[in-house]
């Protein structure tokens, strides 16, 4: 007799292009927001205002695997338990960083080089503990998540994402997630996209996100 057929499991590989979003924007914290000469004040609202967005992500990411993972881990995977709170634990951690780091940002445009250092010292600070944390997050969560979890439970988090984002550029985010996607993965992507995000980046978005990276993105990808 042929052994049951399983099913299709995901490929968890997509996160390492959301994961890469964070390190190399966060990375870039030294360059982008310390290199900005005094007094222009056009090129601080920009930055601000870029960082603001890559904060909201963070949340929205973090909050779909809180919602959407680690609950059937925990259910699912025996011993797991002490994993997903020690990640648990990291997000909570980071969480309140990202809050010390808004406020920072907040304060950026209308301070001085005092408030300028401050916000660069906040995301430098999240960036050091994120990098801890994606790391094992990688090396340890997905392969569970990529044997646990089937694929419309994994394709849950991107439209869990978008629906709990509360920046202004969401074209920011897709385009610089896709800039980190294999060709197989940004495909994949378009294809599962919803009709409104899908029908925002064909017509307005993807074009905004190349306009927008001549003066921000370009940075960051110079820095990664």
């Amino acid at each position: 007799m042929s052994e049951p057929a399983t099913a299709p499991r995901p490929d968890t590989n997509d996160m390492f292009a959301v994961h890469g979003v964070f390190r190399d924007s966060l990375g870039a914290a030294p360059s982008l927001v310390g290199g900005i000469a005094p007094g222009d004040a056009e090129r601080v609202a920009l930055i601000a205002n870029y960082y603001e967005n890559i904060l909201s992500f963070l949340e929205s990411h973090h909050d779909g695997e809180e919602h959407l993972v680690f609950p059937l881990l925990r259910e699912r995977c025996a011993g797991a338990d002490e994993l997903i709170d020690h990640m648990a634990e990291q997000h909570h951690e980071a969480l309140a960083l990202l809050e010390e780091t808004k406020v920072a940002l907040a304060a950026w445009p209308d301070g001085d080089d005092t408030a300028q250092k401050a916000a660069q010292e906040r995301l430098d600070e999240l960036c050091s503990h994120l990098l801890e944390h994606l790391d094992e997050e990688e090396r340890k969560v997905l392969p569970l998540a990529a044997e646990h979890l089937s694929m419309e439970e994994w394709g849950a988090l991107p439209g869990h994402g978008l629906a709990n984002f509360h920046g202004d550029k969401i074209w920011l985010i897709l385009g610089l997630i896709q800039q980190r996607m294999t060709d197989g993965q940004r495909a994949a992507m378009l294809a599962h996209m919803p009709p409104p995000a899908l029908e925002m980046w064909t017509g307005f978005g993807e074009q905004a996100f190349k306009d927008y990276s001549s003066v921000v993105v370009v940075d960051v990808a110079n820095h990664a």
